[in-house]
């Protein structure tokens, strides 16, 4: 059973862990250009199936209703039919469990409006820039470095991705090729529970933060007024290093307000 309001067709799913997964979706018509580090919707019914590796619903779905949930693009901002999501399984979940049971050719419903204020395109010219992640908050990185990286080489862009394990590094080889084919960008990876074969860091992003390795290992300073940074994943995170860039002088960033510091919650 199909309804109408699906219109877009799933052409890859690529299982990075079994919780984690790129999902890329081709609509039936174009979607405006946007910009990179913003959200659309994603959205299935709630008569679809879980995934074989889910856990009971909290809430059970409503199986007439047409569940719908925001997902940061990771592709270019460019692309407007052929579009990228990195979703996290929540397997108690309504949405993400079904997403996950999803296969090429299977249909979904991917919204019209596209919104967001996570955007690099509203940092200074020149301006140094730092993404911090854990989890799917790398999604966005993703699309600034596919949008914007050959548009601002004098701008030094770092990005920190911090995980549990090397499997947990989502989109790490496309990070590992940037680095080795932009002198301008750097990728910091670091493990809380790393094996013996892991040679990078092994602390957690607020270690390393206030260890001063991006201004020793890069020459990069937190100042607001050279450098802005993006944290982006799990709360707990999030509020660490918003509350360690404070003390820098650091003021979280809205439109109508500009700060040096856009944060993303996840």
């Amino acid at each position: 059973m199909e309804r109408s309001e699906y219109n877009a067709t799933v052409t890859g799913k690529i299982m990075v862990t079994p919780d984690l997964m790129i999902l890329r979706v081709d609509t039936d018509e174009p979607r405006k250009e946007f910009e990179a580090g913003q959200n659309m919707l994603l959205g299935l019914y709630g008569f679809e199936k879980r995934s074989s590796n889910s856990e009971p619903e909290v809430v059970p779905a409503d199986a007439e209703k047409l569940i719908k949930r925001p997902y940061s693009i990771a592709s270019a901002k460019t692309e407007t039919s052929q579009l990228e999501f990195y979703i996290s399984q929540v397997k108690s979940g309504q949405l993400t469990s079904r997403l996950f049971n999803l296969n090429t050719g299977d249909r979904v419903f991917v919204g019209t409006a596209i919104t967001g204020i996570f955007r690099l395109d509203e940092t200074p010219d020149g301006s140094d820039i730092v993404m911090v992640a854990t989890g799917t908050g790398i999604a966005p990185y993703i699309s600034f470095l596919r949008s914007h990286i050959i548009e601002r080489p004098e701008s030094k862009m770092v990005v920190i991705q911090g995980a549990a394990h090397r499997w947990d590094l989502g989109y790490y080889s496309e990070l590992t090729f940037l680095e080795k084919s932009f002198a301008n960008f750097f990728y910091v990876p670091t493990l809380t529970d790393a094996d013996e074969r892991w040679d990078g860091y092994r602390l957690w992003i607020e270690e390393l933060l206030k260890q001063d390795i991006l201004q020793n290992e890069y020459n990069i300073s937190p100042d607001p007024d050279r450098t802005h940074f993006f944290v982006s994943g799990k709360p707990d995170m999030v509020a660490h290093v918003s509350e360690w860039l404070e003390g820098y002088g650091y003021r979280r960033h809205h439109p109508n307000d500009p700060g040096e510091l856009y944060i993303e919650e996840f």
